[in-house]
């Protein structure tokens, strides 16, 4: 079945001597892998600079349902950015939110909201000018929505816990480990106020914000359970002052 669809690039990594596998969310598709030979000296229609993590693509190519890596037929940069590939702040952010999404999709079916979302929030970023250091923290907050377990705020107020199993506020301690004390739990309730029009009016150090990073991740970690360790979170908590 052919396939014409917006894709965003999680991942691509070179396999032999002029081929490289590529990981993409599809609008159309949910996730999909792709072998795509790349000719040397950019003589094909398809060249690895599309591949690039979460560049915007427009790609076609003929789905084969029972086999685990398709090739493209078309590809093209559907929105090319004007500022990330040339912003170090902001390109190591876009090499964190990959690997999350690469994590996160990993067994994802069409899902057009997701899919919608990611691209604006990308296209936000591209065009945002300053203030843009909580970005990743509003991102997989707000993204929780779409894969289904976005924090009840129900009885949040002061001086009560976050159960993570739960996924909502709580007045009293759980009787397990995975919670947040009503210091983080404040945070929390903090960050999901925030949106990317006004996160930067919410001042944070690089210490507070890497802790909610931790927690943020652990969150999904207890919804994903295969989600690994992330290779990229040392450097990206290493940014912004």
């Amino acid at each position: 079945m052919l396939i014409k669809t917006r894709a965003i690039v999680l991942h691509s990594i070179k396999f032999g001597e002029s081929q490289y596998i590529v990981d993409m969310f599809a609008e159309e598709t949910g996730r999909v892998a792709f072998i795509q030979k790349v000719l040397p000296s950019g003589r094909g229609k398809i060249r690895k600079q599309l591949f690039q993590p979460l560049s915007l693509l427009d790609i076609e190519f003929d789905l084969r349902p029972k086999v685990r890596l398709q090739r493209l037929k078309e590809a093209r940069l559907l929105v090319p950015y004007a500022t990330i590939p040339f912003d170090p702040y902001k390109l190591s952010l876009t090499i964190f939110v990959a690997e999350f999404l690469l994590h996160v999709t990993r067994n994802e079916q069409q899902n057009n909201p997701l899919f919608e979302y990611v691209a604006a929030s990308l296209q936000w970023l591209d065009g945002c000018e300053r203030s843009f250091s909580n970005f990743h923290l509003v991102f997989m907050m707000r993204l929780s929505l779409f894969v289904g377990f976005f924090p009840n705020l129900d009885k949040a107020g002061d001086g009560v816990f976050f159960d993570f199993r739960a996924g909502c506020f709580v007045r009293q301690q759980p009787l397990h480990p995975d919670f947040l004390p009503p210091a983080d739990a404040a945070r929390l309730r903090v960050l999901m106020r925030m949106t990317f029009d006004n996160m930067h009016l919410f001042a944070m150090s690089r210490v507070e914000r890497n802790l909610c990073v931790d927690f943020i991740l652990k969150y999904y970690r207890l919804h994903f359970p295969d989600f690994p360790e992330m290779k990229s979170l040392d450097v990206m908590k290493s940014l912004f002052a």
